[in-house]
């Protein structure tokens, strides 16, 4: 490893060992998993309501589920998680809505994988929303709420 690299990792190192330390850090991830919790369910029932009652295709039914969730989201995660850190709403919207898409995608990848595993399509979604969490709050945390 280069010197270069070398100093690189110790800064991100040394960065990310101060953010781990500091309590305000721990309230606000679990104020984002509240909200992600909230936006869980908001998905999920929207997501089975389509898949169960209105007979949409699976990968239809997720997009129109996250266009629900990601309007919860991002206005308890303005109001309330990332309070202190506000900007202009339309340009922390796009950017949490850029986040959002990135983690759709990474949502529909997971979803379509374990569908095509034979997961049943709201286990599989259920599975995948969780597994998409933890990059959304690294990528809004230090991109659509930062100021």
């Amino acid at each position: 490893m280069s010197r270069t690299a070398e100093f690189g990792a110790a800064i991100a190192r040394s960065r990310a060992g101060v953010a781990l330390r500091r309590p305000a850090n721990w309230i606000q991830l679990a104020k984002f998993c509240v909200v992600g919790a909230s936006g869980y369910v908001v998905n999920l029932g929207v997501y089975a309501l389509l898949v169960k009652v209105a007979d949409v295709h699976f990968l239809g039914a997720a997009v129109c589920s996250f266009l629900v969730a990601v309007t919860n989201n991002y206005a308890w995660n303005r109001l309330w998680t990332f309070r202190g850190q506000r900007g202009h709403v339309a340009y922390q919207g796009m950017r949490f809505l850029v986040v959002s898409v990135f983690g759709l995608g990474l949502n529909l990848a997971f979803l379509g994988a374990f569908v095509a595993l034979g997961a049943g399509k709201i286990p599989a979604q259920a599975v995948a929303i969780a597994l998409v969490m933890p990059v959304n709050f690294v990528l809004n945390k230090l991109w659509s709420f930062r100021r």
